[in-house]
């Protein structure tokens, strides 16, 4: 009877620290939740700043320094009299 008692405890033992649901399990699983936290806040920020840049490029009264920051370094557009070098 003890022997068949140390066995139950044997096995139940290893399977909460091992098994499917176990704490080793459970231990990567808060890792990677905090793995994920970070992306998500990292995600948010850059949500945050394209929001911003959606709300100053808005029809009714765009932001004039970013049309010209984004005609510049996305277009290539330059003003009239504006000297433009080139990288040989």
């Amino acid at each position: 009877m003890l022997l068949l008692c140390l066995g139950l405890t044997a096995y139940f033992v290893h399977h909460a620290i091992n098994g499917r649901h176990g704490f080793e399990v459970r231990s990567r699983l808060i890792e990677r939740s905090a793995l994920l936290e970070f992306e998500i806040k990292s995600l948010e920020a850059a949500r945050a700043k394209l929001e911003r840049d959606v709300a100053l490029l808005s029809p009714a009264k765009p932001d004039a320094d970013l049309v010209e920051e984004i005609s510049r370094e996305v277009l290539g557009f330059v003003r009239p009299g504006d000297q433009v070098l080139t990288k040989p």
